[in-house]
């Protein structure tokens, strides 16, 4: 039986603006943009009494909480810490399935001779995380992807939940979980669920098949497994991956090219923090939309020459999003993927400075940093080349939208 590892670091937006900055610590603080486009990117655990939570627009967070610090967003710190936090992930195993900058999988089954048990694992990285990053994460340890998932959440901030593995002890712990928290479902699906009577996971595991699927779909048996925590996914390491690709499910319906800008620049910047650590250049992005309806659609361009860097992506991102009507009805969901990966960087015959920085700043080492100095690096400066009214001269206020709207 495999052991699984779900680590998340604990409100990491916010938490690096407070750990760089003890001025900012124990203040209810904001990391997102300003003015009426601006939306939350990470809300501190002081502000999160007032409701404010990642996603929400600016204005009703700092109308729930008028006296919060609202700082903007540096996505090249965040990655650098992301890159440290990774580190000390490998130290354990190589088989680590990024999901976002803050969070990742891992799979320890192999290193429990050598280091101990799953929750011995666990511990040691968040006390290393602690000590040399000066940041807390929480970990869920289970003998699956979707079982450690849950248990991630369970003692949130700085804590760790052992789902034991027995098939008892499992099913004491999915049956009362509402619908909400199943892996996949939307609050569409879960007002669906709830107006067919399933409320909670123990509802799910003892329905049919057939019932399930006349709701759902294919997704329907899926969630029945899910829910009697049956999940046979592997950890899937970026070495091995065939793509790399992020995605988000929005808290609310965006409307416009401009308001999916911002989710779609944390995205690309997602993969390209991923194919960096792979050491791997991606040849063809996709993007996928899924409009209100749950229409889905995706556009596909080959790049010219090999890339991995936040800046290239995200420019086919931009011309690829002009490639879908509709956008002002709503859009629910927007995904960034790349494949055709290579280790081969296609080095051109003459040196390219410009390429070679971005690569650079992908990995932000510490001689960039000290070359360049930080805001020389920020990835928001993407924004200043949009000429969209309401986005003019707010570059450093571009907000990255976390890929769980709860930001657990």
């Amino acid at each position: 039986m495999r052991t699984i590892l779900h680590i998340d670091m604990d409100a990491f937006y916010a938490s690096v603006e407070q750990h760089d900055d003890p001025a900012l610590r124990g203040k209810p603080l904001i990391v997102g943009g300003g003015g009426k486009r601006g939306v939350v990117a990470a809300a501190s655990y002081e502000v999160r009494p007032f409701g404010v939570r990642s996603a929400m627009s600016m204005v009703e967070a700092l109308q729930r909480c008028p006296h919060a610090v609202v700082v903007p967003p540096r996505m090249a710190r965040y990655v650098e810490v992301s890159a440290g936090v990774f580190a000390i992930f490998g130290r354990y195993t190589p088989d680590i399935e990024g999901l976002s900058l803050d969070e990742a999988f891992l799979d320890v089954t192999g290193s429990e001779r050598l280091f101990g048990s799953g929750e011995v694992i666990a511990e040691r990285i968040r006390a290393e995380i602690r000590a040399e990053l000066g940041l807390t994460a929480s970990a869920g340890v289970a003998s699956n992807k979707f079982l450690a998932k849950l248990a991630s959440d369970m003692n949130k901030p700085d804590g760790v939940t052992v789902v034991p593995r027995d098939d008892d002890a499992i099913r004491t712990f999915l049956a009362p979980l509402p619908v909400e928290r199943m892996w996949g479902v939307g609050k569409v699906g879960a007002q669906k669920l709830r107006a067919a009577g399933f409320q909670r996971f123990e509802d799910l595991a003892a329905a049919s098949d057939a019932r399930l699927s006349a709701l759902l779909g294919t997704q329907g048996p899926h969630l029945r497994r899910l829910a009697r925590g049956q999940d046979e996914r592997a950890v899937e390491s970026d070495r091995e991956a065939k793509s790399v690709g992020a995605e988000h499910t929005f808290e609310t319906d965006l409307r416009g090219r401009e308001a999916l800008l911002t989710p779609i620049l944390e995205q690309c910047a997602r993969v390209a923090s991923r194919l960096t650590r792979a050491g791997l250049y991606t040849t063809v992005l996709t993007l996928k939309v899924k409009y209100h309806d749950h229409t889905l659609r995706s556009r596909q361009q080959q790049l010219d020459t090999p890339a991995r860097d936040t800046d290239t992506l995200y420019d086919a991102a931009r011309a690829l999003l002009g490639r879908f009507d509709h956008l002002e009805r709503g859009v629910r969901l927007t995904g960034v993927s790349a494949s055709g990966l290579t280790d081969d960087p296609a080095t051109p015959l003459f040196v390219d400075p410009a390429r070679e920085k971005r690569e650079r700043l992908e990995a932000v080492s510490a001689e960039l940093r000290a070359r360049f100095g930080e805001r020389a690096i920020e990835r928001a400066r993407l924004v200043d080349q949009r000429p969209a009214r309401g986005f003019e001269g707010v570059s450093r206020e571009m907000v990255p939208v976390r890929r769980d709207p709860d930001e657990p």
